[in-house]
């Protein structure tokens, strides 16, 4: 596989992933915002621009800034529409190898988010849609793609975007301002779609602690941050087999293969106590992987990644 193909495809991979993975994260913040008493709402919001990687230069940013940098700046890779673009060019560069219907369904994507209006509701309106529409062109890359070594890097970009994108959600939790302002467990498990599943995981039971560690550590749910990381492992297993015997050479698996041990191994009494620890290491791990997978496999860095979280 040419190289420039390779890298297309796994850019097309994270840029789907975060834009779905910011549509439910503004989705399920915004609303809480707007409903903040004016004197927390500045604050808040940038300490949710922070954590999603687009710090305002506003002292006080008001919810237009907000929906800007995070639905419609088409300029910015941390926005929605700017995710998009990235990915549907990413998609023209790839045209040989994507099937015709995942373009399609890119491409009417990228359209379509002219239809939306840019005001809170219109935003609302186009965040969830969105993460319709992604779902949407995963279901027809799974069903017209053949899962070769194009679908491996397709679906590697997904994986460690989705870690990344899971710890940015529970980052926006654990640094809560104050009891009033913070977002509760059970908005935060619906963000992630996980808010049934947790529930048959657990017979109905709930507590801050379990909803922690099945978004972390649970090994089934594939929005957790595990079971991004044993998949990327996988794939990553399946592009570079190599010899077990002594060890690994392929620094992108040695170092998401010890951030999934670590997490897999984890003997806490307290886990949302040393949570942003965790946090920090897999978003750290995820930065790292994807330098290590485009020295190995790409002949140039064409875009960029982000890196975040706060403490």
């Amino acid at each position: 596989m040419l190289s420039r193909i390779a890298e297309s495809l796994f850019w097309i991979g994270r840029y789907m992933e975060r834009a779905d993975g910011v549509s439910r994260i503004l989705d399920v913040h915004l609303e809480r915002i707007t409903q903040l008493p004016e004197a927390e709402q500045s604050q808040e919001l940038r300490r949710i621009m922070d954590v999603m990687g687009a710090p305002s230069t506003d002292e006080n940013p008001d919810v237009g800034v907000l929906i800007h940098e995070l639905a419609w700046n088409r300029q910015s890779k941390t926005s929605i529409a700017g995710s998009v673009n990235a990915a549907r060019e990413n998609a023209r560069r790839a045209r040989e190898i994507v099937s015709s219907k995942m373009w399609e369904a890119v491409n009417s994507t990228y359209y379509g988010l002219n239809q939306h209006r840019h005001d809170v509701v219109g935003t609302f309106r186009m965040c969830q849609w969105a993460a319709e529409r992604i779902s949407t062109i995963r279901g027809q890359a799974e069903m017209t793609m053949s899962h070769d070594q194009s679908w491996q890097f397709l679906t590697l970009g997904v994986t460690l975007e989705r870690a990344d994108m899971t710890a940015r959600l529970l980052w926006t939790r654990t640094s809560g301002l104050s009891p009033s302002a913070e977002t509760s467990w059970v908005d935060i498990l619906h963000c992630a779609g996980a808010y049934e599943a947790f529930l048959r995981t657990r017979n109905g039971s709930f507590n801050d602690e379990s909803a922690v560690r099945f978004l972390l550590l649970d090994r089934l749910f594939p929005r957790s941050i595990i079971y991004s990381l044993t998949h990327a492992e996988r794939i990553l297993e399946a592009l570079d087999p190599g010899s077990r015997r002594m060890g690994f050479t392929n620094d992108a698996r040695r170092i998401i293969g010890r951030a999934r041990a670590e997490l897999e191994f984890l003997n806490s009494e307290n886990i949302t106590r040393e949570l942003p620890k965790h946090l920090n290491e897999v978003q750290a791990a995820v930065a790292s992987t994807a330098e290590f997978v485009t020295d190995k496999y790409f002949t140039h860095e064409q875009e960029s990644s982000w890196f975040g979280g706060v403490l």
